[in-house]
């Protein structure tokens, strides 16, 4: 619950949103593999409070992201700018390779997702973490009115604020599913399904994953961690 409401001040209090976020990445990420010791490549991201709290914990940390300006990884960390579909660096190089709510901003999230298990060492893990489209923030700003339709929701924030939304549907904004990614991790065979849940919500709402069309509305953020083989 307190991810959820550092989620809704995202761009007016970035500075919590981003080290809440940070917090508990390493939480989820540290039930499978420890960061003492380890290269973790961060996709489409490099906020500078991810790479101050993974380099805390003994990580070595690399951002990459399309837009240069994007990248403040914070001092002595690495920055590369770079497109998550196609990224600029060799087969096994890091030991952990995760995104936190790219997904839902790419036309292809399965091509980065690939990219992702592409890059990671044998034996290290994948963390991937977005928000799904027909959840009630789904549309981030522009929520609830993306229920209605992502071009309308759109027109109605730039009409009520004067200025167009940072997430734009179609150009910046797209329908990312649950269904999509679950069904990406469970057809992969160079990786292993080792974690799938509600991100937002406590151990117990994980069931939710298992009923379809329940599961894009109440799910909010899908969380996958993947172990390569």
């Amino acid at each position: 619950m307190n991810l959820f409401r550092s989620f809704l001040v995202e761009q007016t209090d970035p500075e919590r949103f981003y080290t809440d976020v940070a917090d508990d990445t390493i939480t989820l990420i540290t039930r499978h593999e420890p960061l003492e010791g380890r290269t973790v490549l961060d996709v489409g991201a490099g906020q500078e409070q991810f790479g101050r709290r993974f380099v805390e914990r003994g990580a070595r940390y690399v951002a990459v992201d399309l837009e240069r300006e994007s990248l403040n990884p914070g001092p002595g960390n690495g920055a590369v700018v770079g497109r998550g579909e196609n990224l600029p660096f060799p087969d096994g190089f890091a030991d952990i390779v995760m995104s936190n709510n790219v997904m839902e901003h790419v036309t292809q999230p399965g091509v980065l997702a690939d990219e992702m298990l592409r890059v990671t060492k044998p034996g290290g893990l994948v963390f991937i973490s977005y928000t799904a489209w027909a959840s009630p923030w789904g549309g981030h700003e522009t929520s609830p009115w993306h229920l209605l339709g992502g071009h309308y929701a759109r027109r109605r924030y730039e009409r009520v604020h004067g200025h167009p939304p940072k997430n734009r549907y179609g150009e910046t904004m797209h329908a990312a599913t649950v269904a999509g990614g679950l069904n990406w991790a469970r057809r992969q065979t160079g990786a292993r399904l080792v974690e799938a849940a509600p991100r937002y919500h406590p151990d117990w709402a994980d069931p939710l994953l298992k009923v379809p069309g329940l599961r894009e509305v109440l799910s909010w953020n899908l969380m996958l961690v993947l172990r390569r083989t």
